[in-house]
């Protein structure tokens, strides 16, 4: 008797639906803290409750009008900004280099400015200290910058090189066959076509910074903390109800950072 085969389109249906939900389940495992922190950021002003017992915004009340948060917010949006701009200036000009460049050494090249992304990054933020502390940038809104743009950098030089696998290069050709210099082709042509990549990037780049605790726990003084690391004192010495609205207010820059991205590049 000849054995009774499944039919294939209802295996592969049975696939795509085990499959779906096992995304939409690993979608709310990851989600799940966020359902448990925005609720808690308008609940009790004392203690950190889930469910909250009552609702109020005191909580946000006491982060945007306490001036030790305030501080600790403003320096980590200016550190994220500087870094970001400078993460694009160097990381774009590095990624064409890779992409368009024919020279000897150029994977080792590539290996060296992608190291920061390999390493692990206590092993950074204590090379970055002990390096800093010799030229006197320790504690420093500066050192902090520095320190990010190292961080952010290979994050840009990899979109930015994604991007540029996808930019026509006869374009650039014709325009070197038209009188432009390497320069001018570059400017005129290239990064026009790569403004989606050089978004993205960016956005990412000032949303790695903005959340960095590790290196900026190294770098930064005690009168000098970027919002994760006043975060992670308060953690430590006091258990302060106000870090649920400071998370729920992250959770929601981190949301809007990757849909500007998202849809940019989607509409490019």
């Amino acid at each position: 008797m000849a054995a009774v085969e499944k039919p294939v389109g209802s295996a592969r249906s049975s696939g795509a639906i085990f499959l779906k939900i096992t995304a939409w389940f690993g979608f709310l495992f990851l989600l799940m803290p966020s359902f448990i922190v925005l609720p808690m950021s308008f609940g009790n002003q004392y203690e950190m409750v889930f469910p909250p017992d009552s609702f109020s915004t005191y909580l946000y009340e006491q982060f945007f009008f306490q001036s030790n948060w305030m501080d600790a917010t403003f320096l980590s949006f200016r550190v994220a900004i500087s870094s970001t701009i400078l993460a694009l200036v160097l990381g774009v000009p590095a990624a064409y280099s890779i992409v368009r460049g024919t020279y000897p050494g150029k994977r080792y090249v590539a290996m060296f400015l992608m190291s920061p992304i390999l390493v692990p990054i206590i092993v950074i933020a204590l090379g970055l200290y002990l390096y800093f502390a010799s030229l006197g940038i320790v504690g420093t809104e500066i050192g902090l910058i520095f320190a990010h743009t190292m961080f952010t950098t290979p994050f840009v030089i990899v979109t930015s090189m994604a991007g540029l696998r996808h930019v026509d290069q006869s374009l650039e050709t014709a325009a070197t066959i038209m009188g432009a210099g390497v320069m001018q082709t570059f400017f005129k042509v290239t990064l026009p076509l790569l403004k989606p990549a050089m978004f993205a990037g960016g956005l990412f780049a000032f949303l790695m910074s903005f959340d960095e605790v590790v290196i900026a726990y190294f770098i930064a003084d005690t009168g000098r903390m970027t919002l994760p690391v006043k975060m992670f004192n308060s953690i430590q010495w006091e258990i302060s109800p106000v870090l649920a609205a400071v998370s729920a207010l992250l959770t929601v820059l981190s949301l809007v950072v990757c849909v500007l991205a998202a849809s940019f590049q989607k509409k490019s």
